[in-house]
């Protein structure tokens, strides 16, 4: 829960996050809800999503978003730390 509550906090700010699998993501917070944050970062224009798969870590899944940027969506279960940038 705690996770959820420095998201929201950051929520419209520029900011790393850490996950625990070692990962680094730089963006703006967009959104955040109870399971995840959603982090709108420079890409291809293409939707990631991000999470805790029993099948395998590291999965992407998405279509389309926009054109120029990305929204990547992160599982709270997986944040290890934020930061703002």
């Amino acid at each position: 829960m705690e996770a959820y509550y420095n998201c929201l906090h950051c929520k419209d700010k520029r900011v790393r996050i850490m996950t625990k699998d070692g990962k680094r993501h730089e963006g703006i917070i967009v959104d955040v809800d109870q399971n995840n944050v959603y982090l709108k970062t420079k890409g291809n224009g293409r939707m990631k999503t991000s999470a805790f798969y029993p099948g395998g870590a590291g999965s992407y899944y998405g279509g389309y978003y926009g054109y120029g940027s990305e929204i990547l969506t992160l599982s709270l279960f997986t944040l290890l730390a934020i930061a703002l940038i």
